[in-house]
């Protein structure tokens, strides 16, 4: 199953990065469960975990909010809207992953996996990009607050 986890996580990326490219352009008619039942039919011989893609997807737009107020002190100098589509896509699931679903993804793998949907679909310094801010991440909301919760035990 974890073999083909690293294409979910593709197919993620391009369900969410289509779904907010037609929702900022205005298409009434978007409905991010048929961009993801198309995405999914492509590979339906190939990806067994169909409920982990589908987990990745609503997470990310159920808590989309919530990563971009937790994305932006860690990348100031880049407001959120300005952050290319592709790379801010990548950051989401990365940190979703990191936040959400740390019980059944280590940490290294959700840094891992988003550091290779950036070089693979992202722009030259893109990896370099998410591998920092995302580095920041977990050193500054989940080591944080790890070392915190075993500090009151």
């Amino acid at each position: 199953m974890a073999s083909n986890r690293h294409l979910g996580r593709i197919v993620a990326l391009q369900t969410l990065y289509e779904y907010e490219f037609r929702k900022q352009s205005a298409d009434d008619s978007v409905d991010v469960d048929e961009i993801l039942a198309r995405n999914l039919a492509r590979y339906e011989s190939t990806i067994d975990d169909k409920d982990f893609v589908g987990s990745i997807v609503k997470g990310v737009i159920e808590n989309q909010d919530d990563l971009d107020a937790k994305i932006q002190p860690i990348a100031p100098e880049w407001p959120i809207d300005q952050i290319a589509r592709i790379d801010r896509n990548i950051l989401r699931i990365g940190l979703y992953e990191l936040l959400y679903q740390a019980k059944i993804v280590p940490p290294k793998v959700a840094i891992n996996e988003a550091v290779e949907l950036a070089k693979a679909f992202g722009s030259d310094n893109s990896s370099k990009f998410i591998n920092g801010v995302l580095g920041t991440a977990y050193r500054t909301l989940v080591e944080d607050k790890t070392d915190d919760s075993s500090a009151t035990n």
